[in-house]
């Protein structure tokens, strides 16, 4: 653990991604105005960060425009599952319309730094995740408009379809790994850019004792673009990204990484998954686009979320409740047997809602998508077809 007492205090010391992560095999130390291949991209902004790289705003000056370059950490540069399960799925897709809703790898190449070979992938220009949009609504109490849920919601599923019918699974599908294509800026001045990204905030990496900084560190901090004036999410449209837990079916990994909130019921109860883990999370996501937030929250505990579960969906199988029972009695939390639940928790939040038809179809879908038995999930097309062909019901004349 990086002691962070040593350096001149400022919030982004523990704001941003952890400082004892750039060190041999970790982050590459990247400072506003470095290039990389030979000068052709210029670092002009920090767009984010997570367990295994950091992503930068880059200007292209070959191709003349934004893009996104996202550098691994040295010690999983080496065979990618990121890139490679892009470039699979590029390979199984191509000429389908629907592929533009997965990011678009533009070009990738290593980089040698301090801390080893690093990997760097650039991406088209990606705008802000679909968490901070929704998250930014509900912050005001705003909702996004029902059209803009609805059109959200069939680039998932036609995303996810893909996906599948590429023979692949994605793995991860969350607000986090769905951003908003960003077309409308990627030719813009930087001014222009900025104007919506806001500018960057910077504060130098310095020493107390005055003593040089190890050559693993940045020189500098910079605060992740918080998108301040980003409005184009009813023009712009979505991007699947970050494939790095994806699989082949019929070949998916022992372990699959989830944030808490959105584990799977089938690997609570079982130790097999397959590609229908993101039919489950399509449902989490369709439910976060409407009511901002993801339908179960996650504090540690298998039963408290197995319970929540139960109020959304309903009854568990019959060869899950032996184990649910003995869940429960280890639980000092008194939860409520399946048979107690009168009223689903998503229908008592759609009460709280004007009645609108998209909702309802959304709902239907929600349902379908989230059943307890990854047999009986409705497919990513079929839940498709059945958004559509009900939209075009709407409007017949």
């Amino acid at each position: 653990m990086e002691d962070l007492s040593v350096y001149e205090q400022n919030n982004l010391l523990y704001s941003q991604e952890k400082l004892s992560k750039y060190r041999p095999g970790g982050y590459h130390p990247v400072s506003l105005g470095n290039t990389f291949k030979d000068g052709r991209y210029e670092i002009q902004h920090k767009l984010g960060w997570g367990g295994f790289s950091t992503v930068w705003l880059a200007y292209d000056k070959e191709k003349v425009q934004w893009v996104s370059m996202k550098i691994m950490r040295a010690d999983t540069s080496q065979g990618s599952r990121d890139l490679h399960n892009l470039q699979l799925l590029a390979d199984r897709s191509q000429g389908k319309p629907s592929a533009k809703y997965i990011v678009s790898v533009l070009d990738s190449f290593t980089h040698q730094g301090p801390n080893g070979t690093h990997l760097c992938i650039v991406f088209e220009l990606l705008g802000p995740s679909v968490s901070k949009v929704v998250n930014d609504y509900h912050s005001f109490g705003d909702d996004l408009e029902m059209d803009i849920i609805l059109r959200m919601s069939e680039q998932l599923l036609e995303a996810i379809s893909l996906i599948h019918v590429a023979g692949m699974g994605h793995g991860d599908i969350s607000g986090g790994n769905i951003a908003f294509s960003c077309t409308n800026l990627s030719h813009a001045t930087k001014e222009e850019l900025f104007a919506v990204l806001g500018s960057p905030e910077v504060e130098e990496l310095t020493r107390l004792d005055g003593k040089p900084l190890d050559n693993s560190l940045p020189n500098q901090l910079v605060k992740s673009a918080d998108w301040e004036n980003w409005v184009d999410e009813d023009e712009e449209d979505i991007r699947i990204l970050d494939f790095g837990e994806a699989f082949i079916q019929g070949n998916e990994p022992k372990v699959l990484a989830q944030p808490g909130q959105l584990r799977v019921p089938e690997l609570i109860f079982t130790n097999c998954f397959d590609y229908r883990v993101d039919l489950w999370r399509a449902g989490c996501m369709i439910h976060t686009f409407i009511f901002g937030s993801y339908p179960f929250y996650y504090l540690g505990e298998d039963e408290v979320l197995v319970s929540q579960m139960i109020r959304f969906v309903g009854k568990l199988p019959k060869d899950w409740q032996p184990i649910w029972e003995r869940m429960k009695m280890n639980s000092e939390r008194g939860l409520k047997s399946p048979e107690e639940v009168e009223v689903s928790e998503l229908d008592r939040r759609l009460s709280r809602r004007e009645p609108d038809p998209i909702l309802t179809r959304l709902a239907s879908v929600i349902r379908q998508l989230m059943r307890f038995v990854p047999s009986s999930r409705i497919e990513a097309s079929m839940a498709l077809a059945l958004l559509r062909s009900e939209q075009d019901a709407d409007y017949d004349p």
